[in-house]
C-alpha cells in the first residue's frame, strides 16, 4: 500500500470541499463541523456530482433528487425515488502535515 496525499492540514477549514481524480476513483474531500470525510464524488442514484451538495447535521444531500447520506459512514438515510446503495467512503490517513489515503501498489 502507498500513501497518496490529498491536502495539507493547514488548508482544511470548515466548509472545505475538493474533488480528486485518482486512477478510476472520483473522490470528494470535505471538512464539516471539525471532521474530515472522504467519499465518492458522485451520487450512487444517478451519478450526479456531489461537490455542490448541501450538508447539514452530518447529512449530505444530493442537489439533483435530494437523496441524503450520512457523512460518517455514507449510509443512505433518505431516498426520494427508488432506493440506492450508500456512498462509498475511504478512511483517511494523516501523515506529517498532510491528509490522504492508502492505495494499493
Amino acid at each position: 500500500m502507498r500513501f497518496r496525499p490529498l491536502e495539507k492540514l493547514i488548508n482544511l477549514q470548515d466548509g472545505y470541499r475538493r474533488s480528486f481524480r485518482i486512477d478510476e476513483l472520483a473522490l470528494l474531500l470535505v471538512k464539516q463541523d471539525g471532521e474530515v470525510y472522504l467519499f465518492e464524488a458522485r451520487c450512487p442514484h444517478r451519478e450526479h456530482p456531489l461537490d455542490a451538495a448541501s450538508i447539514r447535521d452530518g447529512v449530505l444531500e444530493c442537489p439533483l433528487h435530494r437523496y441524503r447520506f450520512r457523512l460518517t459512514d455514507g449510509a443512505l438515510v433518505q431516498a426520494s425515488e427508488e432506493p440506492c446503495r450508500g456512498l462509498k467512503t475511504w478512511p483517511l490517513i494523516y501523515e506529517g502535515n498532510e491528509v490522504g489515503l492508502l492505495l494499493p501498489d
